[in-house]
């Protein structure tokens, strides 16, 4: 199978995040203004998302057994993914970030507490660690609760213990995540704006990101809203191209409306809003799977030196049932 060597861990982690410390005074609360310009990305290929999408693994059921996946990444240099979830018998913003193997067994897994809800994360290597990128610091404790900021956390596999070194920035966000583009290293950050809240992308090189020059940003855009306004459900980016996955629950395999939606980020109107490039394309993929609901994006370099447009799906055993389950596919490029 065309996938990624998995390596991992084996056992269970939980941590708090704690107090900020050196390192996240750097990143600062990174404060963006709507009319900042950006600098074009260079261009690059484009995913064609209508293509036949193959399957991974799924339905798979993750360490959290009633609670659907969220958002998911990949580690491209030491061959990892993950995938987060809410904690079970949490507050509904506590997050579980699994470690998972290409045929979807839990490898290990760490605990965010009041997090948010997950729509999307992103993963960094440094040598042999992984660190990811998450939202943290909820607006409410609850399962309505969305981060305010975002958190550079390595991921372990230990014993319950505060965070004592964890970077913080954008602190002071309104409903904020980030993805990767494993190819070129680069983050993107997507939250609310302004008086009117309106959603933006912002990219940055990952070691801009880590260093917090905030200023140095390649793109500052506003998102493109589908008319009429569709669900959405996660996002990922490649180059100049962002990929926005939108969708309900499905219970009715009639009846499918989970879309794949490309936009272009080095073309916006006199608004600076980017632009969709092309059709929706509507996804099939695991259309016979009970109460499928799209869930995260993330783009990975296959072994095989091929890159993967990689997305979700949660599902159910039963419409009644109590247990959730994670599935993945993906279009090559």
């Amino acid at each position: 199978m065309d996938s990624f060597v998995q390596s991992g861990l084996s056992r269970r982690s939980a941590f708090r995040l704690g107090a900020t410390v050196a390192g996240a005074a750097a990143l600062g609360s990174g404060a963006l203004t709507p009319a900042s310009a950006f600098a074009a990305v260079p261009t690059s290929p484009m995913f064609d998302i209508g293509a036949t999408p193959v399957h991974l693994f799924g339905p798979k059921m993750l360490h959290e057994s009633h609670h659907g996946m969220q958002g998911f990444t990949f580690d491209d240099v030491n061959r990892r993914l993950f995938i987060v979830q809410a904690l079970n018998g949490g507050s509904g913003a506590d997050l579980v970030v699994n470690q998972v193997s290409a045929s979807g067994a839990v490898l290990g897994s760490m605990v965010v507490e009041g997090a948010g809800h997950g729509v999307s994360i992103a993963a960094e290597a440094s040598g042999d660690t992984t660190y990811i990128w998450i939202e943290c610091d909820a607006d409410i404790n609850t399962s309505a609760g969305r981060g305010t900021a975002l958190a550079r956390v390595q991921f372990k596999d230990t014993v319950r213990k505060d965070i004592v070194d964890t970077a913080k920035c954008f602190q002071g966000s309104d409903t904020i995540t980030a993805a990767v583009d494993p190819v070129n290293n680069r983050l993107m950050v997507r939250r609310r704006e302004g008086t009117n809240r309106d959603w933006y992308l912002s990219v940055w090189s990952l070691d801009t990101a880590r260093a917090g020059r905030t200023e140095d940003r390649l793109v500052h855009v506003l998102q493109p809203i589908p008319d009429p306004a569709e669900t959405f459900q996660g996002y990922t980016f490649y180059g100049q191209y962002a990929y926005m996955f939108y969708g309900d629950g499905q219970t009715d395999p009639d009846n499918i409306n989970s879309k794949i939606r490309c936009v272009d980020l080095n073309n916006v109107d006199s608004h600076n809003v980017a632009q969709f490039v092309g059709s929706a394309g509507l996804t099939t993929a695991g259309s016979s799977l009970v109460y499928r609901e799209p869930e995260g994006m993330a783009v990975h370099r296959m072994d095989s030196g091929r890159l993967g447009l990689f997305f979700g799906f949660a599902s159910r055993s039963s419409s009644g049932g109590d247990n959730r389950y994670a599935n993945l596919y993906y279009k090559l490029l």
